[in-house]
């Protein structure tokens, strides 16, 4: 009878616990299914990009931002180059990603006349990029980045041509479309050393860039800048 009633007992206990398991993955399983997704940051841009600073920018923001690097080594914003941004594999992959947000940092590769022929149409073919990200179907908030300056003066790329030529016309861009600029040339323009081959940034300025992309893309108290439409937060 003792046998019998330990087995009854044993038999109990493994079926409450397997009832609390059960039950513990179904919370789970339905907070996991409520939790707001997290915010999309699409990271467009050039070498300086695919360099790193979209890694140090995912640690400053947290678990809440999914950020993806859509860099692509040698793109300009120019069709007229040896490799167009819009041209590369990337650029579909970054507008099938369906960002919440969108940073593009180009240039620096339209002010090299070794990999951009001609940049008469610079404005207009940044503002045809921009648009693709405009015409996605949600609120993609977008932000321009001016790239750094140029510090090298043993290759073709030109810093007098970028900032006198390209950030301007970045200006003018922004302007026209109303997007708000982050101004990574005027932060990095003390930090030569940070920039080993003159062009590309060490680890010191991928971090640099990303605090300023940071402090641009989100409110003084780490929320998001466009935090007025929840609908970005849910799939």
């Amino acid at each position: 009878m003792d046998r019998d009633v330990r087995r009854k007992k044993t038999a109990l206990a493994f079926g409450l616990i397997a009832l609390l398991a059960v039950s513990c993955i179904a919370m789970l399983n339905f907070a996991i299914c409520n939790l707001p997704r997290p915010i999309r940051v699409a990271c467009v841009g050039d070498s300086i990009t695919v360099g790193g600073y979209p890694l140090y920018l995912q640690d400053m923001l947290g678990f809440g931002y999914q950020i993806k690097n859509f860099g692509v080594c040698g793109a300009t914003v120019s069709q007229n180059s040896t490799i167009p941004y819009m041209n590369q594999p990337e650029f579909k992959k970054a507008l099938e990603f369906d960002p919440d947000i969108v940073v593009v940092m180009l240039g620096t590769n339209d002010a090299n006349p070794e990999i951009t022929y001609c940049g008469e149409n610079f404005v207009s073919d940044y503002e045809q990029l921009i648009q693709s990200f405009q015409s996605l179907k949600g609120q993609e908030q977008i932000w321009i980045v001016k790239s750094p300056p140029i510090f090298s003066d043993n290759s073709a790329y030109n810093n007098t041509y970028l900032s006198q030529t390209v950030l301007p016309q970045i200006d003018t861009l922004a302007n026209q479309l109303n997007l708000p600029t982050i101004d990574v040339n005027s932060v990095c323009a003390n930090y030569s050393d940070y920039f080993g081959d003159g062009v590309h940034p060490n680890s010191d300025g991928a971090s640099l860039i990303a605090e300023n992309v940071y402090e641009a893309i989100t409110l003084p108290d780490g929320s998001p800048a466009y935090m007025y439409y929840e609908s970005a937060y849910y799939d």
